[in-house]
């Protein structure tokens, strides 16, 4: 097995710097999408009428608290997908293809 060059590691590590980029926006979108603003209890967040403060925070605890129907996350999932421009990166185009859930199914890995 080869050693991976300084260029190699450079652009793996720029990718996943992408990749949490666009990670943080797509979760403040489902977040807005399955309006999680309702019940939070920031006051930001309800006057504001969408997700003003720890979209991951907030996501990660609908997820687990099973609020978040499969349907309805499938279905928004599939109007971000469809908003997509055709000529985004992989980091975004990767990120945009997340269900909620896999965005903390991920973190148990590695």
């Amino acid at each position: 097995m080869r050693k991976p060059t300084a260029q190699a590691i450079a652009e793996q590590l720029k990718f996943a710097a992408r990749f949490e980029a666009e990670k943080r926006l797509q979760q403040r979108r489902y977040c807005d999408a399955f309006e999680l603003w309702r019940s939070c209890h920031f006051k930001r967040c309800r006057h504001n009428r969408r997700c003003s403060g720890d979209a991951d925070a907030c996501l990660g605890k609908a997820v687990a608290l099973n609020r978040v129907p499969r349907p309805l996350a499938a279905q928004t999932r599939q109007n971000i997908l469809a908003a997509t421009p055709h000529n985004m990166g992989a980091p975004e185009r990767a990120a945009r293809q997340c269900m909620p859930l896999d965005f903390y199914l991920a973190r148990g890995k590695g």
